[in-house]
């Protein structure tokens, strides 16, 4: 069974997720099955297929969460510290082409959102980025053409 790494506040939102999704939306769409099922005919009944299928989907939601936490390898960020690059930095990093500044942390790849500055383990900034140092320059192949980045400060936030 292959670890999942991810960060406190990951698991926490997963945690939520599935909670939300056994005490909310699983009762909710059994209700609505419940009442589509009073509508007679269920072959021809599109509320009750609709409710079907949300229940599969919530399921496999609900399946792949707990998938998921089963799994995980959950780094508290807060304990971490070193000069390195490594899982749950945040890096700030300058575009050494256009001279554009970004600051990302590293988290697993169920918590990545660009727009909130969290990138995932898996993406080829990350991967160029881990084990290097303040000062370094990464190179990250774009489908644009290869990009560089230097580093200009790692943090344990």
């Amino acid at each position: 069974m292959e670890k999942v790494p991810m960060t406190v506040g990951g698991y926490q939102g997963l945690d939520e997720d599935l909670k939300r999704l056994k005490t909310l939306e699983r009762p909710a769409v059994i209700a609505a099955i419940s009442e589509a099922r009073q509508h007679g005919d269920l072959s021809e009944n599109a509320e009750y297929h609709a409710a079907k299928e949300r229940q599969g989907w919530i399921e496999g939601q609900i399946a792949d969460i707990e998938d998921r936490m089963a799994r995980a390898q959950v780094i508290d960020v807060s304990k971490l510290s070193g000069s390195q690059v490594k899982f749950g930095a945040t890096v700030s990093v300058v575009d050494e082409d256009t001279e554009d500044e970004a600051r990302y942390q590293i988290v697993g790849e169920h918590e990545a959102d660009v727009k909130a500055g969290k990138i995932s383990i898996a993406s080829p900034i990350a991967r160029a980025m881990i084990g290097k140092e303040t000062g370094d320059v990464v190179e990250v192949p774009t489908p644009g053409g290869t990009k560089a980045y230097e580093i200009l400060k790692v943090e344990w936030v």
